[in-house]
Parts: C-alpha cells; sequence; structure tokens
C-alpha cells in the first residue's frame, strides 16, 4: 500500500461515505492559522524574486518557527506534517498536493470542502483530504486558474484549463455550482499507456491488437468510440505509436491531452475566447488550416461538432489514415452521432452523400466502455464495408462479450473472434501486410497471440 494511501485513507479503501475526522478539522485549521501568520510576516513579493530552493528553505524554516512557538496549542498535532501542508498552502495547490504527486491517480474530483474523491486505476475513492472551509477551496481554485491566465468570479463561474504537466482542470462555482465550487482535475502522466500497457491490463487481447496494428499502418481511417472515462484517448495514444515515423502528423485538441513520441508532428489546440468573448479558435478552423501544413495524416483527440465534416473531407482527399475519438454508446450511435455533427455545418447534405463520405474515409470504428468496477474494455472492433438499401453495412471483426459480474462486483466476460473476413485485407495486403493464419476464425481469444505465420 502506497504512502498515499496510509495518509489519505487510512490505510482502508473507502467505498461509501465517511465523517470528516474531526483531528483533521483541527489539522486544517491549524494549518489556515500558521499559514495567516506565515503570509504576515514574510514579504513575498521579495521572496519571489530569489531562487526557488532557497526560497522554499527560507519559508520552511520561518514555519518551523511559527510552530515552535506555538507548540503548546499544537501539541496533539504531527507538526512535520503541519509544516509541509503550510508549504504546499504556500507554494502549490494546498491539501490536493499529495493527490497531485501520487502517479496512480488519474482524477481528482472535489465536489465541496470537505469531500474530495479520486480515481485510481478504474475506482473511485472517498479519500480525508478537506478544505477548511469553502473559501479555503475557493482560493486553491482561483490560484490554479490565475496562474494559467484566466480569471472565475461571479461574471465567469466556469473555467476549462490545462496545466503546465498537461493536466486538464475544470472548476465550476456560485451561482451555477449551486453547492460551492467544485473543482476536477483529469491527470495525463507524461509517459503515457502504450499497448503493452494495454495488453497486460486486459482491456485489449493480443490478436485484436496485432489487426488495429495492421490497420494503422495500412492507413485505414480510424474512429474510436466510448462513453467519458473509457479510455479513447488512451487508446489513441496506443495506436498512435503504429503510424511510421517518416509520416508528418497535425494533431488538433480542444485541451491537449495526447502525449505521442511520434518525431514529426506538429501540435494545435483550440482556444476558448476571452472575457470579452472574443479570440476564440474553433476544431474546425484548426481542421482547417492543417491541411495547408502538409500533413500525412491528421489526429483529432475528439470530434464534438461541424469539425467532422472538414475532417470527412481530409479523409478522402489525401490523408488516409486520420484518426479521431468521438463520445458514443455503441457503434451504431457512433455512426447516428457523425450523421448529427455534419448536419451541425448548416450543409444540407443529403444522408446518402453523407454516408458514403462515412464509408469512403472510415473504415474501422473501435468501442470501448468502462464497466462494472471500473475495468474498461474494448467492446467492439468493427469494419465499415459499404452501403446497402441506404445504410451503412458495419461488421463486428471482435468483440468482448461480458458475462457477468464477479464477487468484487468487477465485470467478466470473453473477448471473441466472430469469424468474420474484413474485407480490408486487401487493403492491407497492397501495404505489405500479411496477418496470421486463423486471425479471424470464430472462437474465444486469449490473452496470447495466436499466430501461425505472419
Amino acid at each position: 500500500m502506497s504512502a498515499i494511501d496510509e495518509q489519505i485513507l487510512g490505510g482502508r479503501r473507502l467505498a461509501t461515505a465517511i465523517n470528516v475526522d474531526e483531528r483533521e478539522r483541527r489539522f486544517q485549521q491549524a494549518q489556515a492559522s500558521v499559514h495567516q501568520e506565515l503570509v504576515a510576516a514574510l514579504e513575498l513579493s521579495k521572496l519571489s524574486a530569489g531562487h526557488p530552493e532557497r526560497v522554499r528553505s527560507h519559508v520552511r524554516r520561518m514555519a518551523e518557527h511559527v510552530c515552535k512557538n506555538r507548540s503548546a496549542a499544537l501539541q496533539d498535532i504531527d507538526q512535520g506534517r503541519l509544516v509541509d501542508s503550510v508549504l504546499n498552502e504556500t507554494f502549490g495547490l494546498g491539501p490536493l498536493e499529495p493527490l497531485l504527486a501520487d502517479p496512480e491517480i488519474s482524477d481528482i474530483l472535489v465536489n465541496g470542502p470537505e469531500t474530495v474523491y479520486i480515481e485510481r486505476r478504474g475506482k473511485l475513492e472517498l479519500t480525508k483530504i478537506i478544505f477548511a472551509d469553502e473559501a479555503h477551496l475557493l482560493r486553491t481554485i482561483q490560484r490554479i486558474v490565475s496562474r494559467l491566465g484566466r480569471r472565475i468570479d461571479e461574471a465567469s463561474p466556469l473555467v476549462d484549463a490545462r496545466l503546465p504537466d498537461g493536466s486538464r482542470v475544470h472548476a465550476a462555482i456560485r451561482p451555477l455550482a449551486l453547492d460551492g465550487p467544485v473543482l476536477s482535475i483529469r491527470r495525463f502522466g507524461v509517459d503515457p499507456f502504450r499497448m503493452p500497457n494495454l495488453l497486460d491490463l486486459g482491456s485489449i487481447v493480443p490478436d485484436m491488437a496485432t489487426f488495429l496494428e495492421a490497420a494503422v499502418r495500412s492507413r485505414l481511417g480510424m474512429i474510436i468510440s466510448g462513453g467519458t472515462g473509457a479510455g479513447k484517448t488512451t487508446m489513441l495514444n496506443a495506436l498512435s505509436e503504429y503510424i511510421p515515423d517518416g509520416e508528418r502528423l497535425v494533431t488538433i485538441e480542444d485541451s491537449a491531452e495526447l502525449v505521442l513520441r511520434h518525431r514529426h508532428r506538429v501540435r494545435l489546440e483550440c482556444r476558448p475566447a476571452n472575457a470579452d468573448g472574443v479570440g476564440e479558435v474553433s476544431a474546425r478552423e484548426l481542421v482547417r488550416n492543417s491541411l495547408r501544413m502538409r500533413p500525412d495524416r491528421i489526429i483529432v483527440g475528439e470530434v464534438r461538432g461541424p469539425e467532422v465534416w472538414d475532417m470527412l473531407q481530409a479523409m478522402n482527399t489525401g490523408h488516409e489514415g486520420s484518426l479521431t475519438t468521438i463520445h458514443a454508446n455503441s457503434a451504431g450511435d457512433a455512426l447516428t452521432r457523425l450523421e448529427m455533427m455534419v448536419a451541425m455545418t448548416g450543409f444540407e447534405l443529403p444522408i446518402p452523400v453523407v454516408r458514403q463520405y462515412l464509408i469512403s474515409g472510415v473504415r474501422i470504428l473501435v468501442h470501448l466502455s468502462r464497466l462494472a468496477g471500473g475495468r474498461r474494455r474494448v467492446m467492439q472492433v468493427t469494419e465499415l464495408s459499404g452501403i446497402e438499401n441506404g445504410e451503412i453495412v458495419r461488421h463486428d471483426i471482435f468483440r468482448f462479450e461480458q458475462t457477468g459480474v464477479d464477487a468484487n462486483n468487477d465485470a467478466v466476460g470473453e473477448f471473441r473472434a466472430t469469424g468474420y473476413q474484413p474485407e480490408c485485407l486487401e487493403r492491407m495486403k497492397a501495404a505489405g501486410i500479411s496477418l496470421p493464419q486463423g486471425l479471424f476464425a470464430t472462437r474465444k481469444l486469449t490473452g496470447t497471440t495466436e499466430r501461425t505465420g505472419r
């Protein structure tokens, strides 16, 4: 068990609400009092010009001095932890710093000053972390957004931004957040999951990964669909590893999350309007401009609106093998949403035209779900093979079939090959890629690659 488990969770996983520890309340009150005295004693404007390590050491000595002078009042409080907490409040994000230091935590969800959840390894846990009060939480949120050159107040009560480490931050305050300030931080590691990691986690099995690698290398257009937290961006990162280094990539994201190791890439990020409502740069504008950058492939982090039409046009005009993600509950739902997004362009395009563009640019759909217990699985790998009677024809190549849940309420099931022989094999052969014999034979898929040739 990690030190964070011991410190925050008291050595046990918390799945239901707990009463806030009165000792933790007293600790936060003491921390606020010491911090207030420290700020009053320090000339922070002068300190900001000093070397960061020397400044931190100086503030630590001052905090230790304040705690020593208050030793009688603080006799039941861990003064070493108190000093660290004061430093976190002075230089960092206060009570959130221990969570930000834990690489296993993927989400930090603050519902209020005494309700802080985390997601670790796909499961939500209620922590013992608290803020002194609502004002303390609000100050922490304001500290986050001010460092990013943004503001949050009654006139602008919502902020969606990105921390320097790539983590995505969303905050809301009153009057929109009825119960007071709320904060969510979606973290993205410097070293993201790759396909071997997803295989180890059981999110996918080797035969499926072998096919998807061949699909990327043979430049088949691909869309990854799934609900919130299903692992779409993680899968997009993993599949992008298969793009040859000699190709030029342009990535477009609403908020930068992709961590690609590809050397020949250009990263673009949308920009929201400023406080005066001007300066917005949309995903659609970036997709259009990316076409002037001579990309071999365009990767859009997530399509949400009319930019999908420009993306489809790019996939049909020399940018084969481009990839994107979309929020959807199934592969079929993903296609319906794509059609609806094209309608958002304002062009009155007939549905048959839209569907023809779809199947010409997109060949493979990969659908993911987050199942009971937090486990993420590739639910469907689907080929779009044409149009019959005005409808897009799709065939599942592989799928995950859930059979129930175990004693821990974790989803159980099996990956299966459906027996469908995809038509895109000819495209793969033309690209010089041969797949193992029997890869598509109807059977249960195991955690080891079943190959008889390459």
